[in-house]
């Protein structure tokens, strides 16, 4: 599919028509996510999110909540901004503590972290900017778990980011959360195709 498509109600099976196949897709975008997720430090993982990403999450919404027409336009709203536009990576970041004490106390500490996302190659960077729907981070200084990312590229930069065995390097500048990981290729060239 375009990498800029966005989901349409025309795109969407009717909720007894989804329970039937939903098994398979979310089986068959499991398969996918694996070479679009990438672990950076010991608890923060990115995934990057794509067209039958929101899709398969906006089918989810609806079959779960059971909302009916009058829920779609709401959730078209909220999962559409997350497919990438062909210019850009779309990323959701998860901090993922298990332990409520130490999650509230390492959150408390992580104020501002999605203005300090990065990708690193070839001599660029492209920095992360955070989903402008509210502000994931409280006048506290508290970083909400989840994280909504966009990193906007150049024509010349997704030139060179399309570039086979080019080593990207994904990272925080944040003084709390200073970790960057090294992407591997298979996730690289998946992610490439999601430039229109």
């Amino acid at each position: 599919m375009p990498a800029a498509r966005t989901i349409t109600r025309a795109d969407l099976l009717p909720v007894e028509t989804y329970a039937k196949v939903r098994k398979e897709r979310r089986q068959a975008l499991l398969e996918k996510k694996k070479h679009r997720r990438l672990e950076v430090g010991p608890v923060a993982s990115f995934l990057f999110e794509s067209y039958d990403s929101m899709w398969l999450q906006v089918q989810e919404m609806l079959y779960i909540e059971r909302g009916g027409d009058a829920q779609i336009d709401d959730e078209l709203a909220a999962y559409n901004p997350l497919i990438p536009r062909g210019d850009e990576l779309v990323a959701t970041v998860l901090f993922e503590i298990d332990e409520p004490q130490r999650r509230k106390s390492f959150l408390g500490r992580l104020g501002g972290v999605e203005e300090t996302a990065f990708l690193s190659f070839a001599g660029e960077t492209v920095d992360g900017r955070p989903e402008a729907d509210m502000d994931r981070t409280t006048a506290e200084g508290k970083a909400s778990a989840v994280q909504f990312l966009h990193f906007r590229f150049t024509p010349e930069q997704i030139a060179k980011f399309r570039i086979p065995g080019t080593q990207i390097v994904l990272g925080f500048r944040h003084p709390a959360y200073a970790h960057m990981a090294v992407m591997p290729e298979a996730v690289r060239a998946a992610l490439a195709e999601d430039f229109a």
